[in-house]
């Protein structure tokens, strides 16, 4: 397989300047312009990426601020719930508890009646 010579520092100067030569010849005196709108556009870019980052980075604290808030709220309901579902279950322990009571109540009173 043949190898591609490698350039010497004086051909890599040649063609630099070769395409240099025929950028000033395709743009001419506009080349100068153009450059420092590129550079603009480029300022301008730059400065709209930073802008977005931080935007970005505001809106991340917001939503993580967010987020630990509800979470926080989301745990105080849920205990609030739970607390509320055992004092009820509680309850019906207690009124189940007490119609037993009442019917081994009723039933000694009507063994004593009858007897």
């Amino acid at each position: 397989m043949p190898q591609k010579p490698e350039k010497t520092p004086q051909e890599s100067v040649d063609s630099s300047s070769r395409l240099e030569a025929i950028k000033n010849l395709i743009f001419g005196e506009n080349i100068q312009q153009y450059d420092s709108e590129f550079d603009l556009v480029k300022q301008d870019i730059l400065a709209k990426k930073k802008e977005l980052v931080n935007l970005i980075e505001e809106t991340r604290d917001e939503l993580s601020k967010a987020i630990d808030s509800l979470s926080t709220d989301l745990n105080i309901r849920i205990t609030d719930l739970e607390s509320k579902m055992e004092d009820r279950m509680d309850q019906l322990e207690d009124d189940k508890t007490s119609r037993a009571m009442l019917g081994d109540a009723l039933i000694e009173l009507g063994k004593k009646i009858k007897a």
